[in-house]
């Protein structure tokens, strides 16, 4: 009898770890952050970049889904890891309502007729497309000067300056008004 419940007990053990659970416990936690713009295999580097520097965080980017998936130690390593992808430009939908995607962008919900923005993540020709597919959404942008690696550039026409960051962050982007 004891080594028959000794095996029944093995047998729930490794069931247990086999569909990740246990597995998951000592990992830590994970959250998903979905329709990030990743377009090309910098993009993903970008966001290895964005959380290298902090410890214990593990990012994987897959271009095919838009999702970056974090894993940390705890929630507030977590947060501090999509804080950090953030402020490198990328934005997303966080499957954890505890780790917030916020983006202080600064705007003013103003009628201008220029804006200088910067932090957008634009490594590639299709984050450029991607940008200028987001502007497009945006009622009386007429022009940007938007380059590949750009650390600010800007916008003309009569818009509203909240728009721009909210049309950005639709497409999985973000930035801020630039100083």
């Amino acid at each position: 009898m004891k080594s028959f419940l000794l095996s029944v007990t093995t047998a729930l053990a490794l069931v247990f770890f086999a569909t990740g659970e246990g597995i998951a416990q000592a990992d830590g936690v994970t959250v998903n952050i979905s329709n990030v713009h990743l377009c090309c295999d910098k993009c993903v580097q970008g966001v290895d970049k964005a959380v290298g520097d902090i410890t214990g965080v593990k990012a994987t980017a897959d271009k095919a889904t838009k999702i970056v998936v974090l894993t940390a130690p705890d929630k507030a390593t977590l947060q501090k890891a999509a804080d950090a992808l953030v402020a490198a430009g990328y934005f997303g939908e966080s499957s954890d309502p505890d780790v917030k995607i916020v983006s202080v962008t600064g705007a003013k919900n103003d009628k201008v007729q220029t804006l200088k923005v910067a932090d957008v993540h634009l490594c590639c020709p299709k984050c450029i497309k991607a940008l200028n597919m987001a502007l497009k959404e945006v009622p009386g942008v007429t022009t940007n000067d938007a380059v590949k690696g750009a650390k600010f550039f800007t916008i003309t026409g009569d818009f509203n300056d909240a728009d721009v960051f909210k049309a950005l962050q639709k497409n999985g982007l973000t930035g801020k008004v630039a100083e």
